[in-house]
């Protein structure tokens, strides 16, 4: 779903580090690792999990917490790659409108992000979720 070909379930890796996992999956690493979370932990991970000499780490988290993220500059010689990803590298003014028309014509399926709906009078109810981890992406009714 939405272009994802394999995932790993880290609680299933018990033997094995998760990279350990990807790399066996993969016959020596990702060519493409993206990291959503936000912990510098999980940058590591992800970029330890890309194939060394073109493996590309795409960092779309921010860490919080001010952890830094430790790449062995070796590796980066050798042609990993690290890079930041803020709203997909989309600009405001001139994609969104061309966004909405692609998903207002069907050429662009999003519902399926979506994963709750509430009135504006419920929208304390949207923030929790959110922090929770219980929801993806929620419609904020301002008409209901």
């Amino acid at each position: 779903m939405f272009g994802v070909t394999d995932y790993v379930n880290p609680t299933s890796c018990v033997e094995k580090s998760v990279c350990e996992v990807i790399r066996e999956m993969t016959d020596g690493g990702a060519d493409y690792c993206f990291e959503c979370i936000g912990l510098a932990s999980v940058m590591q991970d992800a970029f330890n999990c890309s194939r060394p000499a073109w493996g590309k780490t795409v960092i779309l988290g921010v860490e919080m917490h001010g952890s830094p993220l430790l790449v062995n500059p070796y590796e980066l010689v050798k042609g990993r790659t690290v890079t930041g990803s803020m709203f997909g590298g989309a600009k405001a003014k001139s994609d969104v409108p061309v966004l909405a028309q692609k998903y207002l014509n069907k050429e662009l399926c999003l519902d399926g992000f979506i994963s709750h709906e509430v009135c504006f009078e419920d929208i304390n109810k949207a923030f929790d979720l959110l922090n929770q981890g219980k929801s993806l992406r929620c419609i904020i009714w301002m008409d209901k």
